[in-house]
Order: C-alpha cells, then structure tokens, then sequence
C-alpha cells in the first residue's frame, strides 16, 4: 500500500467571483491591515480604471504601489519593489495581475523582512539544485506580511509558496520557498480577467492543464490528488473552448479559475513535478519564452516521453478529457491546437543551436530529477527536446 504524506498550505480564503475592489478592502479589514502596498500588472494600471477602484476602496488604508514587474521575474525588478515597499512600511502586500506579479509579491514578503536591497543577497533564500539533481532549501525565518492575490492569468501561483525570479547574470530562473509565502486569501474575479489578453489567457490555462497532467502522470499520486486534477482537466478544457469562443463569456472564466484552483491542489500540498514543467522554467527564464507558452509546446511531448512507464496514470487524463481510448499526449495536443497555441519550440523562437543550452539549463530545475521516466544527464534530455523542435 502507497503511503503519502499531504502538506496543508496556511491559506484562510479564497473568494469565488467576488469583485476585486470590494474584496481586497474585506480582506484589509479581516486581516487587520492598515497599510496596504499593492502589486500590479503596468497595463492593468495605466489602460484600465481597475487599480484606481482597488486604491478607492482601500481608502487611507493605501501606501504604494509597483507596476514593473517584467515577464520572469528579474531580481532587479524584486529588489526595486523591495525599495520602494520599504518607504511605505507596509501591514499587507495587495496583488492584482499575473504570475510574474503575483512572483514578486510573494518574494517581497521575503525581502521586507529579510533587509534585503540588493540582487547579490537574494542568494541565501532560493532553492539550490545540487549536481546530482537534488535540491536543497535554505533556512530562514518566516515573513510576516499577509499577501493577498487577484489573479488576472491561470498560472496558479496565487495558491503556492513557491514562487520564481530569474538571476539575469547566471540566466537561470531560481525557486523561493516557505510556507509563509502563501497568500493568505485569493480574489477570483472572472470580470478582472475580461482585460488579459487572448493568448495570455488561453496559454497560462494549458499551463494550468500541464499541472493536472503531471499529477495525473506522477507515480506518486494519489486519490486526493487524482481527483482534484482530473475534476481540473474538466473544467479547463470545457471552459478554455468556452472563451476561445466568447471572450465575454464570465461563467466560463470562473470555470477556468476554479479549474485552476484544483489543478495546484497537489503542487500546493508537495507533489513534485515533471520534464514539462523542468523544461518550462528554463524556456522562460533562459530564453524568455511566455510562461503559458512553455506548456502549450512541451506537455504533449512530455506525456508521450513518459508514456512507457506511466501509461496507465495517463489513462485518468484521457478519461478526463471524455476519449478514455485515446493517448493522452494525442488529446492534449489536439485540445492546444483547437485553442490556436504554438505547438513546437521553434514556434517559440528556438534552433536546433538552442538545445544543448535548454537541456543544461533543464538540469539546474528543481523538477528535472523527480521526472516519471527518469532522464540521466543533460545528453540524454537532448532527443525529447529535438522532438518538439
């Protein structure tokens, strides 16, 4: 008989489409916070009125805000947000955007109270992945300031402590740790969503989809998990068609959160990973690829690579996406294409001269070495990646 072990995370509320202004002032209120910095996407700052409505409703509650946050995570974006939170002395940490915002409002906890105001002092608090794959996280003290998250994307980040910055002098994208990272409440607003691009939208709910996938695929799964991703598999796959089809359609943005939501469920309680997500670090923080894009590209083929020792965990996949005789990979690659997704690493900018780099870079990945079907060295990732070239 399997055994495992479910961490629970610290996190006390999720709002399910409850609008973001109203609810963010809620949560200051419950959580006793009376100095709010807010976290934000630029665009969603300076082409919409919804951060204006945030500020509102917090009222003299309001201290700051960053808007420039870029795509992975830069330690340097960190560590100017961590200057500019620290003149504002805040009680709260308010984020309202995408991954790479939600990221940094969860590292800032760390670096606020830490001392941290330089990118070199981020070194004592991100995971290390040892030669050997191994990887070992450092100690330190927990932060205390809550973060509350109003996703506008499907990455699922808003439901984990774990959280990504990329060291732009190594080029590799490093995980930041500790259970006091997560958010302590969660704002799943569809109309916020209405502003997020189409490819943005679409891309990071594959992403999501790619959670449900490597936990379904993963030997060390079991029926808490098993049923928290395949119910994810059914609502991202219906509700994801639903909005390539009627961008205004808000029930199916709310299906695409909740799916969302259950797709983190084992990631959150400490299921590791596979190659497509491995992989989907190093596309980004090496070679800038969007963060959804990665899993439009190497699921499929993530799934097909492990499909000799895993076949029959990829059968919940396919019975989740109602074609229970059909290969996974096979269904998975035909749902990305029907929602317009790039297919292939060269559709994302990659040669053929990129691979060596992408699988070195692979290797640094905290989930490189807890694949099902175990890869040996940098060399031996090298075909996979050569296929979905």
């Amino acid at each position: 008989m399997q055994s495992s072990l479910v961490s629970l995370p610290s996190m006390e509320r999720v709002r399910i489409g409850a609008p973001v202004a109203e609810a963010a002032a809620q949560e200051a209120e419950l959580l006793g916070a009376n100095r709010v910095f807010v976290v934000c996407s630029g665009t969603l700052n300076s082409q919409t009125d919804e951060i204006a409505r945030v500020i509102e409703a917090l009222g003299d509650r309001f201290v700051g805000l960053f808007d420039a946050v870029r795509p992975h995570v830069p330690r340097e974006d960190v560590i100017a947000a961590t200057r500019v939170a620290a003149d504002a002395d805040p009680d709260m940490l308010l984020c309202v955007g995408g991954g790479s915002a939600t990221d940094l409002a969860k590292i800032l906890a760390i670096t606020l109270e830490h001392g941290v105001r330089e990118a070199s002092q981020m070194d004592a608090y991100h995971l290390q992945v040892n030669p050997d794959t191994s990887v070992t996280a450092p100690t330190f003290s927990a932060p205390k300031i809550p973060v509350v998250v109003a996703p506008t994307t499907l990455a699922g980040g808003e439901f984990n402590a774990l959280a990504g910055s990329t060291d732009e002098k190594s080029n590799v994208k490093e995980g930041y740790l500790h259970p006091a990272m997560t958010p302590k409440a969660v704002i799943l607003d569809p109309a916020l969503t209405l502003h997020t691009p189409e490819w943005l939208w679409l891309s990071t709910g594959v992403r999501a989809l790619d959670h449900a996938f490597e936990t379904l695929g993963s030997l060390e799964s079991n029926g808490y998990y098993d049923g928290m991703a395949m119910n994810a598999i059914r609502l991202l796959s219906e509700g994801l068609v639903r909005v390539k089809e009627d961008t205004d359609d808000v029930d199916a943005r709310l299906m695409c959160q909740v799916g969302a939501w259950s797709s983190m469920v084992a990631i959150v309680a400490g299921l590791d990973m596979g190659v497509s997500h491995a992989v989907g670090h190093a596309l980004g923080g090496s070679f800038n690829v969007p963060h959804g894009y990665t899993s439009c590209v190497m699921a499929p083929f993530a799934l097909e690579y492990n499909r000799e020792v895993n076949e029959h965990r990829q059968a919940l996949i396919s019975a989740s996406l109602g074609a229970p005789q059909t290969p996974a990979h096979e269904l998975a690659d035909s749902l990305i294409r029907r929602l317009g997704m790039p297919r292939s690493l060269g559709e994302v900018g990659l040669t053929e001269n990129d691979l060596p780099s992408l699988a070195t870079y692979t290797f640094k990945d905290i989930w490189c070495g807890t694949n099902p079907n175990p890869i040996a060295n940098p060399d031996a990732l090298v075909p996979l990646l050569r296929r979905a070239l």
